[in-house]
């Protein structure tokens, strides 16, 4: 730290965000394998679950949760929660993952 500025180094990849970070989630249900790949705009999102009476849409709150190190409670689909794009809300005061290369 210099000056009370985080050095970016110090971060290795990662992007500082502070308070609410929005996110364009594409959602992949009754996926055989769970996975997940981030290029820095858009979280791809494998689950499991089918998307019927919200469980796909509360296994995309948990692995975004899991993802960016927050709790669930943390996350929260503000749009297009009966669509696979959607618009996913993350509260928190720490880094986001590097887009994977």
């Amino acid at each position: 730290m210099v000056d009370g500025v985080l050095d970016p180094a110090a971060h290795r990849g990662r992007y500082p965000v502070r308070g609410r970070t929005r996110l364009t989630v594409r959602v992949h249900p009754r996926a055989r394998t769970e996975r997940l790949a981030w290029d820095g705009s858009t979280l791809q999102l494998w689950v499991h679950e089918p998307p019927a009476d919200g469980r796909a849409n509360a296994a995309v709150i948990r692995a975004v949760a899991r993802w960016a190190g927050v709790a669930p409670s943390q996350v929260a689909i503000v749009s297009g929660a009966a669509a696979r794009h959607k618009l996913v809300e993350v509260e928190h005061e720490g880094v986001l993952p590097p887009p994977a290369e």
